[in-house]
């Protein structure tokens, strides 16, 4: 008993000393991060009380709301292990085309009457023909006009050209995932180069575009992984994470991947809380199939942003559930 007590006062002390080192570095330091990844169960509370607490600091009680357009489904020629869209794979999907203007554009009024802030069109595929980038600008510039909604997009790898095009057509937001770790990356994908990514990154940063990046969590990578991808996002000082959670897929090479246990999924997003105090962290696919009925916890783990509404090839829940789940936590939507 003494022991168990002894070893709950360190603890206690290791969360004092991150939540500090959190606020006075924004961020804490490597040997931090992995000392706060071996928090067993009972100290859980602990680290996501500290994780809220930095929450709270950076972004207040607000949580920011975003949808989606998958406005080109299918036949993508890269081999992402978790992905239906992807031809290496023999999910059954919804193929289509990319969709014309006003298709998108009567998305993103349904984005917007749901409650959504902000609206991302989202294309499958490694990269958009040159047809179809003017065709986004186009639409960009439309939705801007027609919604007020705040632009974000994700077309695949990018140029430096096509990054301030899309700046300069009303794009406040580029969103292009890394997936993985660089160290675990090999093992999802292998038809294209992780330096490819980063470099898409990198251009829309450059051309001045918000940068929002993240991954899947629960591909198989080790939990050492998911620190390693939070590190690599923390020194491209992107503006905002998106974390998702591997939903199995029929048909996918990971189809039959044990989902990771709820707790762990919120003990992951705290640590990326602790690595990234002052960036949004948005919750999206995966989240209701993966927290299950510890789903508003994610709150107060450290995430202040979730995304309505339906995913790319999975469904979301009803968007009232959520705005009610917000209510009920005493939170409040952001503008932003």
């Amino acid at each position: 008993m003494i022991f168990t007590h002894g070893k709950r006062l360190i603890m206690q002390e290791l969360f004092e000393i991150s939540i500090q080192e959190a606020l006075s570095k924004k961020g804490v330091t490597h040997s931090t991060a992995q000392s706060l990844l071996g928090t067993k169960h009972a100290s859980l509370p602990l680290l996501i009380y500290g994780a809220h607490h930095l929450r709270n600091h950076y972004k207040g009680e607000s949580v920011k709301l975003c949808a989606i357009v998958n406005a080109k489904s299918g036949r993508c020629s890269e081999d992402c292990a978790f992905c239906a869209q992807s031809t290496h794979h023999k999910a059954r999907l919804h193929i289509y085309p990319l969709m014309g203007p006003h298709q998108i554009l009567q998305k993103a009024f349904e984005a917007k009457n749901i409650g959504a802030r902000r609206f991302s069109i989202v294309t499958s595929g490694k990269s958009l023909r040159v047809e179809e980038m003017e065709m986004i600008i186009q639409v960009l510039k439309l939705i801007k006009e027609r919604t007020g909604l705040i632009l974000c997009s994700s077309l695949g790898t990018i140029t430096q050209q096509g990054a301030h095009r899309l700046k300069e057509a009303g794009l406040r937001c580029y969103h292009h995932n890394l997936e993985a770790a660089p160290s675990f990356f090999p093992k999802i994908c292998t038809t294209h180069r992780y330096e490819e990514d980063l470099d898409t990154v990198r251009w829309a940063k450059e051309a001045g575009l918000e940068v929002c990046c993240g991954g899947i969590l629960g591909l198989g990578e080790s939990p050492q992984q998911r620190l390693e991808l939070a590190f690599t996002l923390k020194e491209l000082n992107v503006d905002s994470i998106a974390l998702n959670f591997l939903h199995p897929i029929q048909g996918t090479p990971l189809e039959g991947t044990e989902p990771l246990p709820p707790l762990e999924i919120l003990k992951s997003v705290a640590l990326f809380r602790f690595i990234l105090p002052d960036k949004d962290i948005r919750i999206c696919g995966g989240r209701e199939f993966g927290l299950r009925d510890l789903h508003p916890l994610v709150f107060w783990a450290g995430a202040n942003g979730i995304m309505i509404g339906h995913y790319l090839t999975t469904k979301g829940r009803d968007y009232q559930l959520d705005l009610q789940m917000i209510r009920d936590l005493g939170l409040e939507v952001s503008d932003g």
